[in-house]
């Protein structure tokens, strides 16, 4: 049987309060010709789950611990996390097997860490990032699902990918950012009064009112069109819970407070302006994690192959990690490595701004479980063995810190199924190929 055909102006009706509404359809097979070429006419403080990313890796032996466990000494390039010791745990040695694949230079180590699963191509996201996987699960009951963050002012810096080409972009302004989070839709949980937004109310009555006429159309329709049109309809019903979380007053938060406007800032790649942005972009970020508008968020300090430049320098951290010669005295390659140093005195703040958030009896990194990582070891060679991890936090109480694990050669997926696991996520087995495993680093799980 063939399906009748319909205009592409076709629309879902319904009645609401004696008034006609409609919906609009995306494009299907029935609006086009028959080779489809043309038109044919409450509870528990909630727990929340971040990636904090920083480009051009390390230098192993300043970074990596010699110890493991509780006791080990923090090297030079860890050394400015010391206030937090007691709320990380450094992984070492956990690598991405590339399986035979080519490396793909500053894309290999990021999405091998994020999806389990080494590229064929750069930025191949063959499946979903870890964030994204995690905000599917916890991030239906949130304004945002999430949240992302670039401090070097281009939004495509953003490694947060349902897939290669569906990309969340990054905010790089803090002025848009603060108007996205506090500016229209934003309800403040203290406040006294609320008041839905009419308009708001009248959308999600609309999208309830077709709902008869929407099942009519399913019958009515083709197989593909009905797998589109269900793809569809699965998309606007997270917008009805969406708009729905908007339509309720929230509950009073104690650690939510809404700043004042921002000024804005210049963008760049000079380190003080970056750190500047970053600073600015998180405390927002914080703001809008207490106040349970996302509990999934993303942060790039800088991206792979690393932009970041001393102010009057033209040479910038990448183009040092390759030029710059090995000092013989010293053993490693100090400019580049300052850029390294300087990347986690950036880490260190954002876990100070999380951390000065109260939030219950104690803080929001608390309730935090933030995956900090960069896309490979020594820059100088390209290297996704020995990938730097760090994670921060306590996870509501599910993570224990403080620790040294050593991955000895470990793919690094087990650090993503462990993130997964802590976050509720029911997966017992994660990654592909020679990544795939089932083993968490239960080392770190309270």
């Amino acid at each position: 049987m063939i399906a009748k055909r319909f205009s592409r102006r076709a629309v879902l009706r319904g009645v609401l309060q004696g008034s006609a509404v409609s919906v609009a359809l995306p494009v299907l097979d029935v609006f086009l010709n028959g080779n489809g070429t043309a038109l044919a006419a409450g509870g528990p403080l909630p727990l929340r789950f971040g990636t904090w990313f920083w480009g051009c890796g390390m230098t192993p032996e300043r970074w990596n611990p010699a110890a493991e466990g509780s006791g080990y000494a923090l090297t030079p390039e860890l050394q400015v996390l010391a206030p937090h010791r007691e709320q990380l745990n450094i992984l070492s040695g956990f690598n991405v097997n590339l399986d035979g694949r080519p490396n793909q230079v500053h894309s290999s180590g990021v999405v091998g860490t994020l999806t389990g699963n080494a590229p064929l191509v750069p930025d191949e996201f063959a499946s979903p990032s870890l964030d994204v996987l995690i905000a599917d699960a916890v991030g239906a009951g949130t304004r945002f699902r999430s949240l992302e963050i670039a401090a070097c002012g281009d939004p495509r810096h953003s490694y947060s990918r349902r897939s290669s080409s569906a990309i969340n972009a990054a905010e790089v302004s803090p002025v848009a950012f603060y108007q996205r989070i506090f500016g229209s839709g934003f309800q403040d949980p203290n406040a006294s009064t609320f008041k839905p937004d009419p308009a708001l109310m009248m959308r999600q009555s609309v999208l309830s009112a077709v709902r008869e006429d929407r099942q009519r159309l399913m019958r009515s329709v083709g197989g593909r069109d009905r797998e589109r049109l269900d793809q569809y309809f699965t998309s606007v019903r997270q917008s009805e819970q969406q708009l729905d979380i908007l339509l309720r007053a929230p509950e009073p938060l104690a650690s939510c407070v809404v700043p004042s406007a921002p000024a804005d800032a210049p963008l760049g790649t000079e380190i003080e302006t970056v750190e500047a942005n970053h600073r600015m972009l998180s405390q927002l970020l914080a703001l809008a994690v207490a106040c349970d508008q996302t509990r999934v968020f993303n942060v790039v300090f800088s991206p792979g192959a690393s932009k970041l430049r001393r102010a009057g320098s033209s040479a910038d951290h990448h183009q040092l990690s390759h030029e710059e010669p090995v000092d013989g005295a010293l053993g490693y390659q100090p400019e580049s490595t300052w850029f390294v140093e300087r990347s986690m005195a950036a880490f260190g703040e954002f876990l100070d701004i999380l951390k000065a958030v109260p939030e219950g009896d104690g803080n929001l990194l608390d309730n935090c479980l933030v995956l900090a990582h960069s896309e490979t070891s020594l820059a100088k060679t390209h290297d996704v063995t020995g990938i730097p991890l760090i994670l921060a936090g306590q996870a509501g109480g599910r993570i224990r810190s403080g620790l040294h694990v050593k991955g000895s050669g470990d793919p690094v997926s087990r650090v993503g199924l462990t993130v997964q696991q802590v976050m509720g996520l029911p997966v017992d087995r994660w990654g592909t190929r020679s990544m795939e495993t089932q083993r968490p680093v239960t080392e770190v799980l309270a």
